[in-house]
């Protein structure tokens, strides 16, 4: 990571192929000439800016990430290697919150996640803990990411999910379209979210939610047999959710990791409670 000089933030190079016009400068960054980019952004030398972007002051972006055409990166947001963002991605905007005084709060955003068109990520509210998107994440088109959201690895937002402030979001969570989400709930690990679901209560790792009323309604079988979950330790984790359906206490869950991570989850503190489960009269 270095510093690119004041008047070298130059083109090299389009990775969309659309301008053929583009000259290589070996050891600097590919940015094309109606780029506006600043000279205290700290850019890798293998990063690529396509036309009418703007990446702000104290931006810090790591190799390989490509940004598109027309993005904004505003400034207090550290870019991890290998991010790809499409046309018209804006990061680091100011949070929607009528108490924030205008503080140094980041957005940090990991590694090989990919931000289709129009997707929205704002910074934190809190200078001690930043906004987190984690790696290998996927935001479709015209997804929101609002302050202090924590999003693990993997997650996939589908087309036009919008997250509320202080969502936490386990690994290998999948939201469908629409999804929309009231503030401080948890969405667990690898758990799947029905399109347009209305999202008020925790949703438990492992599990589909969606329906109305909206409920847990089983395992996610096809996300949990993907992480390789199966076999035995699939059949004790899903005795483990029927037991939950059934009233018992979590504390009684033990077993496989999953399960105890299952058992911490429902342990830990909840602002808006958990959703309960599709039953069989339902």
């Amino acid at each position: 990571m270095r510093l690119i000089p004041d008047g070298q933030a130059i083109l090299m190079r389009d990775s969309y192929n659309q301008f053929s016009n583009q000259i290589q400068y070996p050891g600097l960054a590919t940015i094309h000439p109606t780029a506006v980019v600043s000279p205290k952004a700290e850019i890798d030398t293998d990063v690529t800016i396509g036309p009418h972007s703007v990446v702000e002051d104290s931006v810090i972006i790591h190799s390989g990430t490509e940004i598109g055409p027309q993005c904004v990166v505003h400034p207090f947001v550290r870019l991890g290697a290998g991010n790809r963002l499409h046309a018209q991605v804006v990061l680091g905007g100011l949070p929607q919150d009528t108490s924030f005084a205008g503080e140094e709060t980041w957005l940090e955003i990991g590694d090989g996640n990919i931000f289709r068109e129009n997707c929205t990520v704002h910074r934190s509210t809190n200078p001690d803990v930043p906004t987190r998107i984690g790696n290998r994440c996927y935001l479709m088109c015209y997804a929101h990411v609002a302050h202090d959201c924590q999003l693990g690895d993997e997650v996939v937002l589908t087309a036009y999910v919008g997250l509320s402030g202080h969502i936490e979001i386990g690994d290998k969570a999948n939201l469908g379209g629409h999804v929309g989400t009231h503030q401080h709930i948890r969405i667990g690990t690898l758990s799947m979210v029905a399109g347009y679901t209305p999202v008020r209560k925790d949703v438990m790792p492992y599990c589909l939610l969606g329906g109305e009323p909206v409920r847990h309604y089983r395992l996610n079988s096809i996300g949990l047999r993907r992480a390789g979950v199966k076999g035995e330790r699939y059949g004790k984790l899903e005795q483990a959710y029927r037991q939950l359906r059934a009233g018992e206490p979590a504390e009684n869950l033990q077993g496989t990791p999953e399960i105890e991570f299952l058992r911490a989850w429902m342990l830990a503190p909840s602002r808006r409670g958990v959703y309960g489960f599709l039953q069989s009269q339902d």
